[in-house]
């Protein structure tokens, strides 16, 4: 079982890319030095705003989420996992985790990618307020359609 979702985001001069455990992109169109997990503001979709396909499948201790981000020619990939505990419901964030905790704002635990760990360049980018396209895929392996 597959699906995959598309988020439009940008940058911002304020991004910094340092947070150690998490990453995250928001509808909120501003961003203070004290967001230093933030990578993309002014995103099309929150959480709540996922299709309901993608939803289904990223909410199951078995699902990957490889998560695209695509800025100003560099593309980084992460890999993370979903969790039957999400409720993907939050309405403005998508938090991305080294950890296993979930709350409403976590699309994938366990990443292996955090804020600090993005490519430089990615983050160059994103500090130059460049338009950032994040392409999300979840998998269930073994299921079918």
């Amino acid at each position: 079982m597959e699906a995959q979702d598309i988020v439009y985001c940008r940058g911002h001069p304020l991004v910094l890319g340092s947070h150690p455990t998490t990453f995250e992109i928001t509808r909120e169109d501003h961003l203070s030095t004290h967001g230093n997990c933030i990578v993309g503001i002014g995103a099309d979709k929150g959480c709540n705003d996922l299709s309901p396909a993608f939803k289904h499948v990223i909410a199951h201790d078995d699902a990957i989420l490889i998560t695209r981000l695509s800025c100003g020619g560099i593309t980084a990939e992460i890999s993370s996992r979903g969790s039957s505990l999400m409720t993907l419901d939050h309405p403005t964030d998508m938090v991305w985790r080294r950890s296993s905790f979930v709350c409403g704002r976590t699309i994938g635990v366990l990443s292996d990618f955090v804020a600090e760990t993005l490519p430089r360049t990615l983050i160059m980018n994103l500090i130059e307020g460049k338009e950032m396209t994040v392409c999300l895929t979840a998998r269930r392996p073994g299921k079918e359609s």
